[in-house]
């Protein structure tokens, strides 16, 4: 297993999808004869309900170590007013309260020793310099600052032990680049906001960054973002780390036309990771929405990727904890060491490259164009509530893995194509049924699964589907199951899959027994 260094500090929130009864009278159109296979436990499979914080697998256990906790703390945001250099902005007319640490030239405003400086005011066409080789933390306060440089990073910070960015309460931020200028040279500003220290941004301001050559906010070492309201809008990358980019709160809004969030370190598979523990994320990429060439964790907050080719890709994916929802025109979830290109043929028929997707709590919604959750190795789930709604093409699947997926609680409801549809193997505890449909359910249907008068998962798809697969409480090794075609949800149902509800107007299809393989169902 490659384990990479994420840092222990951990939000983990309970999420919940907020199911309701399903329930009308409307009767259902049956979309063709199903066969299925049903698997499961001695027993009934584990609870949906989120694990409490901490409760992990052994395998998340190492993912999530604290080898290597990033640079911020809480009290990074903190300063003394009084201390503060107060640093005045205008076109040609800049000053600052003190001559400590600050120079003024032209447009060009730099900070040169550790210490406080509130910005406030405009600059149309210039930029600040940080270039401090003395220990300490050199802490930006914007003000109510704007900020332009039509031919450079907007903030450089070219040299600092530590630099933090603190978005003043109430205030409105921006910083925005110029187009086109020379990225080129090795640890050239890239970024409307840039920093080669260790950077840290919170607050509980907003900031609206603007990158129109490369990235938006850019750090070559450790980024961790505690807060604000932040809006980044990129040609390139939205928001990007080297050793780790770590957003602990606040609410982050990215679009760019690359990979939304992103860290790498090329030179060093030690580090590279993403961690987001809280706050609100929201993005809109062109490429991928989360990429970490090293781990990908999420452990709690709020994870919307509204558009992406693959929503979240890492060398290991942990969920632990929060809300996220998924949309891509390829994978949903790509966990690769990067090895093999592509999960490929489901449950194990390309090389296993040691790569791992955990899921042990959280809610999770995939749309995926291709395959929903993908594995370049094993996929394990322990908790939590997913919803897949895979691929339509045969190429992809809903589930897809190459060293197999393993279920032992939790709640999976996964509908795509049937042409590499996968069901967990062997070693999973927690009970499964998957069902092959002879035509294709269309979208807006909806397929109850039942155990007599009990209805266990009514699910109504977004995207047509030909297989789906449910693993929850009360599927059980010997136990007899019915499927159902049609009902209507209730009015008050937000959620396109509930557990537990009625059928009443459903048309019963046929039944099967659990633990007997494939079996077929009813025609109609």
């Amino acid at each position: 297993m490659k384990t990479q260094r994420i840092t222990s500090a951990l939000v983990a929130l309970t999420a919940g999808l907020g199911l309701a009864a399903c329930g009308g009278n409307a009767s259902g159109t049956p979309a063709g004869s199903v066969t299925s296979a049903v698997s499961g436990s001695t027993g009934t499979s584990s609870s949906s309900s989120a694990p409490a914080s901490g409760s992990v697998t052994s395998a998340e256990s190492a993912l999530l170590s604290d080898n290597a906790a990033s640079h911020a703390s809480a009290q990074d945001t903190t300063y003394d007013a009084a201390q503060a250099v107060s640093v005045t902005l205008a076109d040609g007319a800049s000053t600052a309260s003190g001559t400590a640490g600050v120079s003024i030239k032209d447009d060009l405003i730099t900070i040169s020793t550790p210490g406080t400086y509130v910005l406030k005011g405009t600059l149309t066409d210039g930029s600040v310099v940080v270039n401090s080789d003395t220990d300490g933390t050199v802490r930006l306060v914007l003000d109510g600052a704007t900020i332009t440089n039509s031919v450079g990073a907007a903030v450089n910070i070219q040299a600092a032990d530590q630099a933090v960015v603190v978005l003043a309460d109430g205030t409105t931020n921006a910083l925005t680049d110029g187009t086109g200028y020379d990225t080129s040279a090795q640890d050239a500003p890239n970024a409307a906001l840039f920093s080669m220290a260790d950077l840290t941004i919170g607050g509980s301001g907003s900031l609206t960054v603007t990158g129109n050559t490369n990235d938006g906010i850019a750090s070559k070492d450790g980024l961790v973002i505690q807060g604000g309201t932040i809006q980044v809008t990129a040609v390139d990358d939205g928001v990007r780390g080297k050793d780790y980019l770590i957003v602990a709160g606040g609410s982050l809004d990215v679009s760019a036309a690359d990979d939304g969030l992103k860290s790498d370190n090329e030179s060093d598979d030690t580090v590279g990771y993403i961690l987001i523990s809280g706050g609100k994320t929201t993005v809109t990429a062109g490429d991928d929405g989360v990429h970490a060439e090293g781990d990908l964790a999420v452990t709690g907050g709020t994870v919307e990727v509204t558009k992406s080719t693959e929503a979240l890709e890492g060398a290991n994916i942990v969920i632990e904890n929060g809300s996220i929802s998924l949309t891509s025109s390829d994978d949903g979830l790509n966990a690769t060491a990067g090895t093999s290109s592509g999960g490929g043929m489901g449950g194990g028929g390309m090389q296993d490259d040691g790569s791992q997707l955990l899921i042990s709590g959280g809610t999770i919604v995939v749309n995926a164009g291709g395959d929903g959750l993908d594995s370049n190795g094993r996929t394990t789930i322990s908790g939590g509530t997913t919803v897949v709604y895979g691929p339509t093409m045969n190429g992809n699947g809903s589930l897809d893995s190459n060293g197999g997926t393993t279920v032992t609680g939790g709640t999976v409801l996964a509908a795509g194509s049937s042409g590499m549809a996968e069901a967990p193997d062997s070693a999973s505890t927690g009970g499964w049924v998957q069902l092959g449909f002879s035509s294709t359910v269309s979208a807006g249907q909806t397929v109850s699964i039942a155990s007599g008068d009990q209805v266990l998962a009514t699910f109504t798809a977004v995207k047509d589907y030909s297989n789906l697969v449910f693993t929850g409480a009360g599927i059980t090794s010997g136990q007899s199951y019915d499927v159902w075609f049609g009902g209507a949800l209730a009015a008050d149902q937000v959620a396109t899959f509930s557990l537990g509800g009625s059928i009443d107007g459903a048309t019963k299809v046929g039944s099967v027994t659990a633990g007997q393989g494939t079996g077929g169902m009813g025609g109609h």
